[in-house]
């Protein structure tokens, strides 16, 4: 039986193309295709400046480093995300602070994070994730920056290209920070950019990701080598120009499955807020704990490819327990990763895929 995979990155001739060239050249390291790359992403994403780093965790990494973030710091942040977002957070010695999530979205409840700020002293900045593509409440938290004077930084590893009232993700904060992983919605492999449109982070990015450099052999901050490689950027530049069109792909794919999902009782399909356009990095569903297991099972034996993101919120992981957090932090948050279910919403699916798709949930005995 062939199988609808859950992800599948597009990587066709003009990849193919843009690599060969590189290697002709022979300039693979960090050069003119990092530039060019750096240029557009700034461009399409609606900042002054973009700095083209190795992956989505030091591009938050770097963000928080240049935002100032030390050790004995607080950064407040949501439990449901890929761990890079709090680790980042412990990379600079500072300690997360997790708030609740909304319901609906699954994005960072802004009552819960007023909550926070108001419990919490000193919290130096907050990290926004637009999760499984879906901008945050923009309008809400930029008044609670107002407010508490925090630094913000956006995580838009999965919302490339997503918008808030028409505005793009990733030009609302100090800062913001974008994977391009192999599974995202454009890709380089591995790869991430920090975005900003204030000049004194982008030339502190610059030195941090660069062992600090302020000239070829003069190092006045303690850096890291975060460098992107011409050979990614280069994928970049072209996966960039069919973002567009990738991300309208994912769209039509959700709405079709939305309205043909409709009436079973068993399965709770995306809410899309009046403000929001998201690019369904995920196409996530709730299904009821009891049922989840059985269902997936049931629709890995019928061929549709299925995940969760993510089976637990952030500070219920191991290591985050040693270090004092505690079960019923964030109780929406707790009974999300319980019940989230992702179904395959990618580019590549054909009208087939889809049709299979419906037809196999449809069928489920709950």
């Amino acid at each position: 039986m062939k199988q609808i995979p859950l992800v599948q990155p597009l990587v066709g001739k003009d990849e193919k193309k843009v690599i060969n060239d590189i290697i002709d050249s022979r300039m693979l390291a960090s050069g003119s295709y990092v530039q060019e790359f750096e240029k557009q992403a700034a461009a399409y994403f609606g900042t002054k400046h973009a700095v083209a780093v190795s992956s989505g965790t030091t591009a938050l990494h770097a963000a928080l480093l240049a935002a100032g973030i030390q050790p004995g710091d607080k950064v407040l942040t949501t439990p449901l995300s890929f761990i890079a977002t709090a680790n980042s957070i412990l990379f600079c010695g500072a300690r997360p602070v997790f708030a609740d999530i909304d319901p609906a979205t699954f994005n960072l409840s802004p009552e819960a994070a007023e909550q926070a700020l108001k419990k919490e002293k000193n919290i130096k900045a907050v990290i926004l994730v637009h999760l499984y593509g879906m901008p945050a409440d923009m309008d809400a938290f930029l008044k609670l920056k107002k407010k508490y004077k925090f630094i913000l930084i956006e995580d838009c590893a999965q919302a490339h290209g997503a918008t808030y009232k028409g505005i793009i993700a990733g030009s609302f904060g100090d800062l913001s920070a974008f994977s391009y992983y192999a599974t995202k919605n454009i890709m380089t492999g591995e790869g991430g950019m920090v975005h900003t449109s204030n000049p004194r982070y982008d030339k502190l990015i610059r030195q941090i990701i660069n062992h600090g450099r302020s000239g070829h052999s003069v190092h006045t901050i303690l850096g890291y080598n975060f460098r992107l490689t011409n050979l990614a950027a280069g994928i970049g530049i072209v996966q960039l120009g069919k973002l567009k069109q990738w991300n309208a792909a994912r769209k039509k794919n959700a709405r079709y499955l939305s309205e043909h999902l409709q009436g079973l009782g068993f399965i709770t399909t995306p809410a899309i807020p009046a403000h929001a356009d998201p690019v369904f990095h995920q196409y996530t569903v709730r299904i009821p704990h009891v049922l989840r297991k059985k269902f997936m099972e049931y629709l890995q034996k019928n061929g549709v490819g299925n995940g969760i993101y993510y089976p637990e919120v952030i500070y219920r992981q191991p290591f985050y327990q040693k270090m004092g957090y505690k079960k019923g932090l964030c109780p929406v948050a707790e009974k999300a990763v319980q019940e989230v279910l992702s179904l395959p919403v990618h580019p590549a699916l054909t009208a087939k895929d889809l049709e299979t798709i419906v037809t196999v949930i449809r069928g489920f005995k709950a």
